[in-house]
């Protein structure tokens, strides 16, 4: 999709604070409001925009543990797949799931308020979920960059 200048400004101005008025967000680009209004609302029709969240400090809910799982399938029918895919999808502790190219078949962003919880979300959890054979973990010993926003 092509956006003009103004339209990825508004985009890089809403992933920065998704709750500036459109007064503010209006003004900050260069629009009155109504056209910043329309323009706005026709990224929302158009799936550009596909939410607004508040996001939240993990360690303030007790979540002090940040681990990616590399995971290694057997060799499966496609339904079990999809089975995988929904007990992932069901569990709030894995924050990210991808598919991978390489030696693993996807790798988890997993949470946990602690080294035993953790423990506990691999051996009753992520290692009972359908296909699963191998899972190997390596521990955040410290976040350098976090960002939901894309590049304009």
């Amino acid at each position: 999709m092509a956006l003009d200048r103004i339209e990825r400004r508004i985009l890089a101005l809403l992933q920065d604070n998704g709750r500036m008025s459109n007064v503010e967000l209006a003004e900050r680009v260069g629009l009155s409001e109504s056209p910043c209004f329309r323009r706005v609302k026709k990224l929302e029709r158009d799936g550009v925009i596909t939410r607004y969240s508040a996001e939240v400090d993990r360690r303030t809910l007790g979540f002090t543990v940040t681990a990616f799982v590399l995971v290694d399938m057997d060799k499966q029918p496609a339904d079990r797949a999809d089975d995988f895919h929904a007990r992932v999808a069901a569990e709030p502790h894995v924050v990210e799931c991808h598919a991978m190219s390489g030696g693993h078949d996807y790798i988890m962003k997993v949470l946990a308020r602690d080294i035993d919880h953790f423990s506990e979300l691999v051996m009753q959890e992520i290692l009972t979920y359908p296909g699963v054979r191998h899972v190997e973990s390596s521990f955040s010993l410290g976040e350098i960059k976090h960002s939901r926003a894309l590049p304009m």
